[in-house]
């Protein structure tokens, strides 16, 4: 095999598909078209005079000499990040783009009052925001920043707690709940399994009211809004309730609900400038917030 005869590009391809199992999978992962994928891996294998993959129903397997490329693709690719991730820790202007990855929950009221302030500071930082319930991965530069509520964050990450986030169970205003009321009695809106990982969901299921699930979903704002329309009671975090007038908390936070609140980052990029500006202004914003996050709620909201 000779694998000087491959570019980049071509190493590229064949790590989509090694990671993936699946030319869809590599497709999503290279932002192109299945045919795209599948004409490339033909290629590349004519051009090697090897078979790189079994083709199964299930998937792609990478045959021995397929695991070997795949290999020494994850090997450069690691090696092309590092020296990235080197390059931009020696800058030291704060300006230019800024990848900054959160759960969905965080975005929404709570952080854009921060972000705007930040902005104001240094305008010629560009922030990036995404969303979602999945970890970005800061080894391999998806992200640079991330704020995480969860338990002790990697080794290979940098950063520090920088506040704690209190849950508890919510009911429509218009709901009456007579007191020492079984919740069990209740219909419910809860977690779908893709956040079974998260504390408030395995509370739900230890006492068995998902068993009273009127709806499930994967997103905390969704919940909410359900609860507030009289769909059931759930479990959610307190800064994204205490402040709307449709909701009512049940009782105080549950201690055992309590999550850290992590920033992170990668070791190579903690001095880049506009990152170190970014972490700072953000672990002074939360700081502030943390009676909110807290769920020390205006009084009349508690019951």
């Amino acid at each position: 095999m000779n694998e000087q005869s491959m570019s980049w590009d071509d190493y590229r391809f064949i790590l989509a598909i090694g990671r993936a199992g699946s030319l869809n999978g590599a497709a999503k992962r290279l932002g192109v078209s299945h045919p795209t994928v599948f004409r490339r891996v033909n290629e590349i294998e004519r051009k090697l005079g090897a078979r790189l993959f079994e083709r199964a129903r299930d998937g792609y397997a990478p045959t021995a000499t397929g695991e070997e490329v795949v290999r020494v693709a994850a090997e450069v690719e690691e090696r092309i990040e590092a020296t990235e991730r080197r390059l931009s820790g020696l800058d030291a202007r704060p300006a230019g783009s800024l990848r900054v990855t959160t759960v969905e929950p965080l975005l929404y009221d709570l952080l854009p009052p921060l972000l705007a302030k930040f902005r104001q500071a240094y305008p010629r930082i560009v922030l990036e925001l995404t969303a979602d319930n999945a970890t970005r991965d800061l080894s391999r530069r998806e992200a640079d920043v991330a704020l995480r509520p969860g338990g002790q964050p990697s080794e290979t990450l940098v950063g520090r707690k920088v506040g704690a986030i209190a849950a508890a169970v919510y009911r429509p205003r218009r709901m009456q709940l007579a007191t020492g009321a079984d919740l069990g009695d209740c219909d419910w809106v809860v977690p779908d399994d893709s956040l079974s990982h998260i504390s408030m969901a395995q509370w739900v299921r230890k006492r068995g009211y998902h068993e009273r699930a009127a709806l499930r979903s994967n997103s905390l704002l969704a919940l909410r809004d359900s609860v507030a329309v009289g769909i059931g009671l759930a479990v959610l975090p307190c800064y994204l309730c205490d402040g709307d007038t449709r909701l009512v908390r049940v009782g105080d936070p549950i201690p055992e609900l309590r999550t850290d609140l992590w920033l992170l980052t990668h070791p190579d990029l903690r001095r880049t400038e506009r990152v170190r500006v970014f972490l700072d202004a953000l672990r002074e914003g939360l700081a502030e917030l943390q009676p909110r996050l807290d769920g020390q709620a205006p009084a009349g909201l508690a019951v």
